[in-house]
């Protein structure tokens, strides 16, 4: 939502090393590592072999491009080892779109980087090694229906280039950082916040991301949800931390969820969530 090859944060070894033990104390299901780039920390390799051996689920918010620059050759061979599950950015199937928006040649080296993950096992049937993609509108309108655009997605990448994949994620764009940005300077914000609201579908309540996720950030402060994390909204009574939050054995469940206008972007339409539709 805010990242950029200019951004020089980066987690500590110390709050790393607490991931594991949040992991067993906790006994949490998942570690969805993001970034920027998460593979350029480190700590990633490390990090992944250690929440490995506790029998989690592990998901790496890859930007595909990573995979074919100079010093990160074996990577997506330690993906793969590690069946590491590989959520993919890649904005639509069609090469001038997606280098518009993130660059001449992105598309290309994406592309190299699904074939070659793909040469893997990645979305064999019989390999248990999964790759989604995740899509996201450029404009202020609600996401098409997941279902129907990940049959587009997955014939246009077969048939053009050979690739396969599991699950198209489609998202919503949620109107915070440079969306928000974007939306101010085409004078569209106001219009798309009563869209998402006009839409707000109560189904979708159960089931959205800040009911079982935590969001931890660079230095360790945790939120209810990525886009509570960027816009530094805390959700508890005072700020906690990594830290805390494995030297108290703080009790997550029943603390309240910070909500704001921006959370309609999560329960618009069929939902929105880090696993794509949620109706």
């Amino acid at each position: 939502m805010d990242a950029s090859p200019l951004r020089k944060e980066i987690m500590s070894d110390e709050i790393i090393s607490l991931i594991p033990k949040a992991i067993r104390m906790y006994d949490l299901k998942v570690l969805d590592i993001t970034g920027g780039a998460p593979e350029m920390h480190p700590k990633f390799k490390e990090l992944v072999v250690k929440a490995k051996s506790q029998n989690v689920e592990i998901i790496d918010r890859c930007n595909l491009t990573i995979l074919r620059e100079k010093g990160y050759e074996d990577m997506s061979d330690f993906l793969a080892l590690n069946k590491v599950r590989v959520v993919a950015s890649l904005p639509c199937y069609l090469e001038e779109n997606v280098d518009s928006q993130r660059g001449k040649g992105v598309f290309k080296k994406s592309i190299e980087a699904l074939i070659l993950l793909n040469k893997l096992g990645y979305a064999k049937s019989d390999t248990n090694l999964i790759i989604d993609l995740v899509y996201n509108p450029t404009a202020a309108i609600l996401p098409p229906s997941q279902q129907e655009l990940e049959e587009g997605f997955r014939k246009h990448l077969y048939s053009n280039y050979g690739v396969k994949f599991n699950k198209l994620l489609v998202l919503a764009n949620m109107p915070i950082k440079r969306f928000s940005e974007y939306l101010k300077h085409t004078n569209q914000l106001e219009s798309y916040l009563d869209l998402l609201k006009e839409n707000h579908n109560e189904k979708n309540l159960p089931l959205v991301m800040c009911k079982d996720t935590l969001s931890i950030d660079w230095k360790g402060n945790i939120y209810d949800c990525d886009f509570n994390q960027q816009l530094e909204i805390n959700n508890f009574l005072k700020p906690l931390t990594l830290v805390e939050l494995v030297s108290q054995n703080f009790k997550l469940e029943g603390q309240e969820i910070t909500v704001a206008d921006h959370c309609f972007g999560c329960t618009a339409g069929s939902g929105s969530s880090c696993g794509g539709s949620l109706t």
